[in-house]
């Protein structure tokens, strides 16, 4: 692959995390470096696993992981990201609590749930004459820059703007999940 070709790729993969971001960004009522740079990084590492795990699963057992990785990343995402929308509707400051003090676990969830398309994306790379790990490093990269960006710019987007953006960024994570789903299923 092109260097070009792999920028585009890393940073297609980040995207849905650069959105989950955002909102967390926006739910904060203070801009918190430690936090965002928390995000980036845990949302950088998972995002940078994943191909691997593809890739790994590629040579290993790709019917297998092929036959449901879609809806498993239809099942975390929406689950996710419906979670997100939920939140939303929540008093200010509890939503402020849950974005500043949520859990790693939670953290760590959504960063899966954001991350099983780049597994799909390490299963095909592995039929391919490529540097699996340079591809992964890219990604990794790409999500910790655009995540750690993403909750540092959600806070300009303003806590008014906060429940909104929490609300598109659960429904962009179950849009995400179905339309992975719907790709798969009309595919095969």
């Amino acid at each position: 692959m092109s260097p070009v070709s792999i920028a585009v790729l890393a940073v297609g993969m980040s995207v849905d995390a650069l959105l989950v971001s955002l909102g967390r960004g926006a739910a904060m009522r203070q801009a918190r470096l430690l936090e965002a740079l928390r995000t980036g990084v845990v949302f950088g590492i998972v995002e940078a696993i994943t191909p691997l795990i593809g890739w790994a699963a590629g040579f290993a057992a790709s019917q297998y992981v092929a036959a449901i990785d879609h809806w498993i990343a239809f099942g975390l995402l929406a689950i996710v990201g419906g979670r997100m929308m939920l939140h939303s509707f929540k008093p200010a400051e509890e939503r402020v609590a849950a974005a500043v003090g949520g859990s790693l676990w939670v953290l760590m969830a959504t960063a899966v749930g954001t991350s099983i398309d780049a597994m799909a994306v390490g299963v095909s790379l592995a039929f391919l004459d490529v540097n699996i790990l340079v591809i992964a490093a890219a990604i990794g990269c790409a999500t910790f820059v655009m995540s750690t960006g993403g909750m540092l710019a959600g806070k300009l987007i303003g806590g008014s703007f906060g429940r909104w953006a929490e609300r598109a960024g659960g429904l962009a994570l179950v849009g995400l999940g179905l339309s992975i789903l719907v790709n798969h299923l009309s595919a095969g």
